[in-house]
């Protein structure tokens, strides 16, 4: 058995032991390729002398000394950042201007072949570096934004157009520099396949709260009549709505709400005028299903009695602990029909997991 397996039935023993006491169903088990899963990387750029390497550190520790790691290759990032890693450091070698008091590097790359490239520097940003950044992010064919203390120069657009693959569809999504994104791709389509199939034959509409950029939101769309989905990030709601109009998505609305305050609008404790300007009527939808895909803190103690109204509930979770409680307070209405583990970050201790739930009658 390689490392990579032994890793993958340890995280399934935890999910198994954590959730005893709960009717689970098995676990479904969904793999990571074991490299170049990463889209995103960040590194800090370490100067020697003349010389300039990516470093990572130990955790916990100071940078520099014996806890700086030299990576010229990191074999958890996608293979497009490894082959771009040695050609950014050597064009930016040639270039005093660039390669003075460049501090870190953060690199969002997308399996439709976009790069986006953020370089951090601890020095003001003038005409002349951007001159310079431009000839480079030419020649290395990437978009390449500069940061400083105050500063952000956006070279030629701060975001990359990624294309996802799920359930028979392909979806376009707009990821902005800054913003959250699933970091593995090929663990995120496993993903939305899943959340598709597990919605297959539910029918009437959808509520999804915390819907980000509109990961799950656009397939989901495809398995129901209308979906209102809610955010309360205003970069997340820009690109969700732009993702909507490129993939065509005519049956979804995003509201700009957190879910404390949605809840309070569906139970009609407070009225929103950023509904109304919106033109979202609640009463237009006959909801059938709840989606979330909480924070690492998991649904919250109100939020949580909305979700339980919901004859069906699909819960993505990044965080196995939170999940089992908001399932102590859930399987109290509900059964879990489905349970799933997605290796979103392998070698690590992070867990994603999955649970499609149905109210008992």
């Amino acid at each position: 058995m390689n490392a990579y397996q032994q890793q993958l039935n340890r995280k399934t023993d935890y999910l198994n032991d954590l959730f005893q006491g709960l009717a689970m169903p098995p676990v479904e088990v969904f793999v990571s390729p074991e490299q170049h899963y990463r889209m995103r990387a960040e590194f800090r750029v370490w100067h020697e002398g003349d010389e300039i390497f990516y470093a990572m550190f130990e955790p916990g520790q100071k940078a520099g000394g014996a806890s700086l790691i030299r990576c010229d290759q990191f074999p958890a990032a996608a293979l497009s950042v490894n082959e771009l890693m040695p050609e950014l450091i050597a064009a930016v070698s040639e270039s005093e201007v660039l390669k003075k008091r460049w501090y870190a590097v953060e690199f969002l790359a997308t399996l439709s072949g976009e790069m986006l490239v953020t370089m951090i520097y601890h020095k003001r940003l003038d005409e002349e570096w951007e001159a310079a950044a431009r000839l480079l992010q030419q020649r290395l064919g990437v978009w390449i934004i500069g940061r400083s203390r105050g500063q952000k120069l956006v070279l030629a657009q701060d975001f990359v157009t990624e294309t996802l693959n799920a359930a028979g569809k392909t979806f376009r999504y707009r990821q902005i520099e800054g913003s959250f994104t699933q970091p593995n791709a090929q663990v995120c389509e496993k993903m939305l396949a899943w959340a598709c199939a597990a919605a297959e034959g539910l029918g009437g509409d959808l509520l999804e709260l915390y819907c980000g950029n509109g990961n799950f939101t656009l397939p989901l769309a495809t398995r129901f009549q209308k979906v209102l989905a809610t955010e309360v990030s205003k970069t997340s709601v820009a690109a969700a709505m732009w993702n909507i109009e490129a993939n065509q998505s005519d049956n979804v609305k995003i509201a700009r709400l957190s879910a404390e305050e949605f809840t309070e609008a569906y139970t009609q404790n407070r009225p929103f005028r950023r509904l109304q300007e919106q033109g979202i009527e609640l009463s237009d939808y006959r909801f059938s299903t709840i989606f979330v895909d909480p924070p690492r803190a998991g649904v919250d103690d109100e939020t949580l009695k909305l979700v339980a109204q919901f004859e069906h509930v699909i819960y993505i979770s990044c965080n196995p602990q939170t999940l089992r409680a908001n399932l102590d307070t859930l399987c109290q209405t509900h059964t879990v029909e489905r349970f799933a583990l997605f290796d979103q970050f392998p070698f690590t201790h992070h867990i994603e997991s999955g649970v499609l739930l149905k109210r008992k009658k």
